[in-house]
Order: structure tokens, then sequence, then C-alpha cells
């Protein structure tokens, strides 16, 4: 079984963020582990506060991890201060796990700010080296490179800076495109498209940590970047057509809908 680190927020809904991830994990037959960098006070309707860890914090939760357990792949999440970030390379570079997907969560599906702006510069030189893919939306693709998408054209220059920016991947998601919802996978080489489809639910709480952590657990599992996105991106499709009506706002994904339909109790 291959172990898997998720470095991010917690969602006290339980449908973004660490919770999310650990669902994911588990979801693909891998073990979760988790470090917290922030506690947010959320639920299907938005985020209403954030209370960030302590750095020492963090820095002890990872190196508990990694000096007892082997982490086959790691996902980051929500880093939201510039000394977190800076805390999470340093351990990074110092126990070098293979397989790092980055996530780089900025604002919340409702509106609320998760990154401080200050923080966007720290991630680009910090968490960007380091990554073995790295997928953005629109909004963080522009944020990261400070270049406009409105295409589905512009997309492949925004991953090609993101690349120079040092990623050895990128996974750039044009779910906010108008006339698409298309994804551009960009190894430096090699330039993959990838159909998306739309889902008529307001359901989509998390599906990024949900998509981010699918790609961690299958590139852990020995697949290639490409096979890795398709696999991950079929997961999440199936989560979001199976969504739960759950609160009064957007509500989570269904990670265990295989899990489900084989016991014979997918509603």
């Amino acid at each position: 079984m291959k172990n898997l680190l998720t470095i991010a927020g917690s969602d006290s809904s339980g449908g973004a963020g660490i919770q999310a991830d650990l669902k994911t994990f588990s979801a693909h037959g891998t073990f979760g582990m988790s470090v917290i960098t922030a506690v947010t006070a959320q639920n299907t309707c938005g985020v209403t506060m954030v209370q960030d860890i302590d750095c020492q914090v963090v820095k002890a939760q990872i190196e508990a991890v990694f000096d007892d357990i082997h982490v086959d792949a790691v996902k980051i999440g929500m880093v939201s201060r510039p000394e977190i970030i800076e805390t999470i390379a340093e351990c990074l570079r110092k126990y070098k796990p293979e397989i790092i997907v980055v996530d780089p969560v900025m604002i919340s599906k409702s509106g609320y700010p998760l990154l401080a702006p200050e923080a966007c510069t720290t991630l680009i030189k910090e968490l960007l080296p380091l990554a073995t893919l790295v997928t953005p939306n629109l909004p963080e693709a522009e944020a990261i490179t400070g270049m406009k998408v409105t295409s589905k054209e512009e997309m492949r220059p925004v991953a090609e800076k993101i690349l120079e920016l040092g990623a050895k991947a990128v996974l750039v998601k044009g779910g906010h495109l108008d006339d698409s919802a298309d994804d551009l996978l960009f190894d430096g080489k090699v330039e993959k498209w990838f159909q998306g489809e739309r889902i008529e639910t307001k359901n989509t709480h998390g599906t990024g940590c949900t998509l981010s952590s699918s790609l961690a657990a299958n590139l852990a599992k020995g697949l290639s970047l490409a096979e890795a996105v398709t696999a991950s991106k079929a997961y999440v499709t199936e989560a979001i057509k199976y969504s739960l009506e759950i609160g009064s706002g957007c509500g989570p994904t269904h990670h265990f809908v295989d899990l489900y339909r084989k016991a014979g109790i997918l509603e």
C-alpha cells in the first residue's frame, strides 16, 4: 500500500481540504496522513474564519510523519502565510519525497481569500520548483503568471510560464472557460488536452482538493502523468455526478461512489 501525505487546511464541513484529501486517498486504496496548516470554520455556504497553525507545529507534524513512515507522495493544498510556505519547502527539500502535487489554493468557492497576497510570491518561489505537478484553475494560473486567460488558446502560454517558474508539469484546469471545460496537461515537451464534462449541479464543494489528491495517489501507484489525469478526472466526474445534497449551499462530492456501489448501498 502506498502512503500519501496531505499538507493543507482543515474543512470543518468535511467536503474540502484535509478531510476531502483523506477520503480521496482511502478511495484509491492508499494510506492517508495529514499535516494541518490552518483550521477553517467552513460549511457548504462558505468560510467564516481561518486560524493558521504555528510554523513550528507545521514543521513538527511533517517531521513526525517523515521520520517514521515512508511517504510515497505529497499533496499540498491550502498554505496561506509566507512563513508556513517557507517551513514546508524547507522540510520537503530535506526529506525529498519523489512526488509532490501542488494545488495552489487561493480563494474558496464562496470567494473567501485563502492565500494572503504576500504569500503568492513565496508560493511561486518556494513550492513551484519542488512540484512534480501543479494544478491551477484559471484564476490561480492568472495570479501565478500575471497573464490573462479567457480562451483555450491562451492556456498553453500560461502553462509554459508556470514551467519556467520551476514546476516539472502543470495541469491548467479550464472549468472557468465560457465555451468549454477542457484541461491542459503540459510538461515542457508533450501537450495533452482532456475534454471536460459539465455536470448540472451546484454540489461541487472540494473538487479541486479531490482532483489533486487523486492525482497524487495515482502517480504514487505508478501511473504516468497522462494516465493519472485520465483516471483522476474520471474519478472526480463520477464523484460530482453522485454529489451529496448536504447543507443549504454547495454540497460535497461523493468520494466513495465505487465503494457504495459495490456494497449495494448507492442511493
